[in-house]
Formats: structure tokens, C-alpha cells, sequence
């Protein structure tokens, strides 16, 4: 059984592998309706916890606490995967959290989809997963580790806009040409905005470029909905309770999901959810006056993507002898129709939109996954990964970057490699490894940045069996110490594997990044 998961922010979607064909499963709730995805959120009441369907089944029980687009949680650079969080009254590991919410679609693959498999014998689940371009090194293990705990076999982990590059040639291909191969994929999600500029030849597709917002995406335009609605009545969305707001918010999630071209206004039901504390019974707000609440979101996606517009329309930067087929907009927030007419008002480009923009993503993935499609893709790193280190004899700090961004990944198991050597000159080596989105000319980090892993290595043999190493002092000695090695090593998912060796005496210590 070889599937496509997209693991969305609020809603995860499956498709499979069947002869060529790319079907999105539907999966049977406990009221017997079909849905064509899971919704991602987890319920909780006293230390049990419920995701996807089952956790739709208790949403109005007033005992559960629900958590929708807990995967938001991820995209933190700053939480790893046995970080705890508050899931109503309970603490979770982050980890056990993803593990637990990607176990339950496994079972509901098995017993409540389309693709319910018959036979005495479970069948294997060979996935291609999604993961937002502009990742962290932790959102990428810990999405990994998170459906291999949860039974799935990973055969790839692809970068979603790039994924949808797959759906896009699957569907137009008529559209590209020699002269004419390279999209520009628009994927604004419920949690993330990711852009791609991929090249296609054929099977053959080359991301040449990425840009993305690691934190917009539709609960953005839904908390936009809901404030602006609750204005017109002079009501502030701060001042309701938690779990009010929340009700109201997914009320207008509803609401927004609901719109199309020729809507002119948003009818909302504040009695339904504020009840006699309602000042009028229902707001039926100006679409207008949404659409321009939202305009700044929409903008800040339209400035991060407009630079692989730019890169394209420069051919010999990039050695694209090419224009741009169109614009690819895909991603379950994308179906807002302010956000074609944007895209088209300031690039005049061609404006495609996926017919399925919520399973687009799913889709390309399933067609990845099909090893009779023959697809290839070479993708590319979307941070720059590097380590700080000591300079001038201990006099300054300086950054030094190991892969840079847009690194080409792997296409095969063969990792791409950068080693380091030197004399050891502390009794202790501090690590400190670092991603952002890009380094200028002085060498300095900018874009979104973060530490991602504090790593100690004991250069005095004496220390090698010490697990305390952070309470002893760091100190410089005199003369040369050991002779260091650092292996560097960036998988086909993006992940960097980083092994130190003291070549003197054969001691090493390995490490993923972002685990």
C-alpha cells in the first residue's frame, strides 16, 4: 500500500497509489458521514487523549478540552520533541503527541477509509510525507521519527510546495513547454505559507528556489474574521472566554471556507455561540470589509514569494533559458478568492488554481510515492545550516555556515558531506549549530533564525565518560591539543547528521540535528 500524507495544520490529508490514478481517501466519522481528510486536533479530559475523528466525536462534550492545529506547535524552533506542552490539564511531549495523532490515521487508513484493506494480513504502508519548505531541523525529525513510530514505512520526506509540483504536471501538463517549464507554486495552508520555483522537464523536476512564512496560514484569516465580526457589534474577541473564542473562531472557519466569487457577505451566528449575551442574534458582515481586514496577510505571502518571480524573470541567474508557466496556488487557505485576484493584480501572470488546492499537496505526494510514475525530483535545503565558532585566538565569535541554503539534497541514500579538522585547544568542545535564511556578505545570519542543537564534546580524553560535562568549566590550555574531525552529513529529507571524532585515540560522539 503506497500512500501520500500530507500532515496538515488543521486538516491531514491521504492519498493513494492505485495503477496511475491518485484517489484521496475518505474516512467514515462516528455520526457515519465521509470526509475526504482528518481533522488535525487531539481532545483531552483528565490524562486520555483523542485525535483526528474520535476527537471530533467528544469537540461539544464539555468534560475534553480540544487543541485544533496543535501541529503549529512544531514550526517553534525552540521546542524539540520531548518538549512538554499543556494539552488541556495534561503535559505532553511533543513527540508522543505527533506519534499519537499519526497512529490514529494508520488506523483510520485500516478501518475507516475508502482504502480499507481486506485480507487476514495488514498490509505494509509505504508513505511519501509532506513537510513545510521552510522547516526547522526539529519540525523535520520529529515528523519523521512520528510516522515511523507510528507504524509507516517512509520512503521520502518532500518538501510540500514541491509536492505539489507533482499534481501540477500531473494536471497541466499541456501548459509547459521548452520555452516555458518553470512554476511558481503558491501553498498557503492552515498553518504555514511555503513557495517554490520548480523547474519541470518531462518526469524531471528541479527546485531552483524557496520562500515561505513559517507562521500564516488560514487560522490567521479565521482569527481575522472573528475579530472583525465581533467589531461590527463592538465586541472584542480578547474579552470572551477561551473556550468561547475558540467555538466562535471555528464558526468562522466555517464561514470562510463557505465563501466563493460571487458571495457578498458573511452571515454569522452570535447567538449560537454567545447566547443571551449576544447584542443582536446573528452579523452579516461585508465581504468587502473582510477582505480588506485581511489584505496585510495576503501581502506579507505576495512579498515572500515575489522574489522566485524575480529570480525567474533574470533566466541567466539561474541558467532558466525559460519563463514562468503560471502560478500554482494551492493549500486549503488559498481558496479565499481574494487571493487569486491578488496574485493576478500584482504579478499579471498566469494564475492556476488546483481544482483540489486542499489535496493538492497529498496528491503529488502519492505520485511520488509510485514507483511506476517514474517522477524524479531534486530538491533543495531552505536554511543555511552552520555551527559558531571561536576566531582570532578567542577573541571574537564568528559563524560558519556547513550547508549553505538551496544546498541540492541527496537523490539517492549517498548523503552530501563536509568535514572539519583542527587541533583541539579546550578541555571541552561547544557546539552551538544554527539555522537561518541566509548569511550576507560580513557573514552574518538573517531571515527566521534559531539554535537548533547545544552540542558538548570532550576534547580532554580524561572527560570522555563524564555525562556532566555542562557543569565543568571550559577551559583553554596551553599547546596543541588532539586532533578533532567533524563529519557532516544532509539526507535526502534535509536532515543533517553530524559526527565528532577525536582522531588521536578513535573516541566519537554522534548527533541528529533537531533531536
Amino acid at each position: 500500500m503506497r500512500l501520500g500524507i500530507d500532515f496538515g495544520t488543521t486538516r491531514t490529508v491521504v492519498a493513494g497509489a492505485d495503477r496511475g490514478n491518485h484517489p484521496v481517501l475518505d474516512f467514515v466519522d462516528d455520526a457515519g458521514d465521509a470526509r475526504g481528510w482528518i481533522p488535525t486536533l487531539v481532545a483531552e479530559r483528565r490524562g486520555e487523549l483523542r485525535y483526528g475523528l474520535d476527537a471530533v466525536a467528544v469537540a461539544e462534550d464539555p468534560s475534553f478540552h480540544v487543541v485544533r492545529s496543535f501541529k503549529r506547535l512544531l514550526s517553534s524552533p525552540h521546542l524539540g520533541p520531548s518538549e512538554t506542552v499543556a494539552i488541556g490539564g495534561s503535559a505532553v511531549a511533543i513527540g508522543d503527541l505527533v506519534t499519537g495523532f499519526l497512529g490514529h490515521v494508520r488506523e483510520a487508513i485500516l478501518k475507516r477509509s475508502t482504502l480499507k484493506p481486506r485480507g487476514p494480513r495488514e498490509p505494509e504502508m509505504v508513505a511519501v510525507v509532506g513537510v513545510p519548505a521552510n522547516a526547522f531541523a526539529a519540525q523535520r525529525l520529529m515528523t519523521l521519527d512520528g510516522f515511523r513510530k507510528a507504524g509507516f514505512t517512509v520512503a521520502a520526506m518532500v518538501n510540500e510546495p514541491s509536492a505539489a509540483g507533482f499534481e501540477y504536471t500531473h494536471r497541466h501538463r499541456d501548459t509547459l513547454t521548452s520555452r516555458r517549464d518553470t512554476v511558481v507554486v503558491y501553498d498557503l495552508g492552515g498553518g504555514t505559507f511555503d513557495a517554490s520555483l520548480v523547474r519541470m522537464a518531462g518526469k524531471h523536476h528541479e527546485v531552483v528556489g524557496t520562500a515561505g512564512v513559517n507562521q500564516l496560514g488560514g487560522d490567521d484569516f479565521d482569527v481575522v474574521l472573528a475579530q472583525v465580526a465581533l467589531a461590527a457589534v463592538r465586541m472584542k474577541l480578547a474579552d470572551l472566554p477561551a473556550r468561547i473564542a475558540e467555538r466562535w473562531i471555528e464558526q468562522c472557519r466555517i464561514a470562510k471556507e463557505a465563501l466563493n466569487a460571487n458571495s457578498r457577505k458573511i452571515p454569522l451566528d452570535l447567538e449560537a455561540v454567545l447566547g443571551p449575551d449576544a447584542p443582536k442574534p446573528e452579523v452579516n458582515l461585508p465581504i468587502a470589509a473582510f477582505y480588506e481586514a485581511c489584505t496585510p496577510l495576503v501581502e506579507q505571502s505576495i512579498e515572500a514569494m515575489a522574489p522566485l518571480i524575480t529570480r525567474a524573470s533574470k533566466a541567466e541567474v539561474d541558467g532558466l533559458d525559460s519563463d514562468i508557466a503560471g502560478i500554482y496556488v494551492v493549500g486549503g487557505a488559498s481558496e479565499l478568492p481574494v487571493i487569486g485576484r491578488a496574485l493576478r493584480e500584482r504579478f499579471g501572470r498566469r494564475v492556476h488554481r488546483s481544482p483540489y488546492p486542499s489535496a493538492a499537496v497529498a496528491m503529488g505526494l502519492s505520485i511520488a510515492s509510485d514507483e511506476a510514475g517514474d517522477f524524479q525530483l531534486v530538491d533543495r535545503a531552505s536554511r543555511t545550516f552552520a555551527v559558531f565558532r571561536e576566531a582570532g585566538g578567542g577573541s571574537e565569535i564568528v559563524l560558519d555556515p556547513i550547508f549553505a541554503r538551496e544546498e541540492v539534497l541527496p537523490v539517492s541514500e549517498e548523503p552530501t558531506v563536509s568535514t572539519r579538522s583542527y587541533r583541539a585547544v579546550h578541555n571541552i568542545g561547544h557546539y552551538r549549530f544554527f539555522e537561518c535564511t541566509a548569511v550576507d556578505e560580513r557573514g552574518k545570519p538573517s531571515g527566521d533564525m534559531a539554535v537548533c542543537r547545544d552540542v558538548l564534546f570532550p576534547f580532554d580524553p580524561a572527560l570522555a565518560e563524564r555525562a556532566d560535562l555542562d557543569s565543568i568549566p571550559v577551559e583553554r590550555r596551553p599547546g596543541d591539543g588532539p586532533r578533532i574531525v567533524e563529519h557532516y552529513s544532509l539526507d535526502q529529507n534535509g536532515i543533517v547528521h553530524v559526527r565528532i571524532r577525536n582522531a588521536d585515540n578513535g573516541y566519537e560522539r554522534a548527533y541528529r540535528i533537531g533531536g
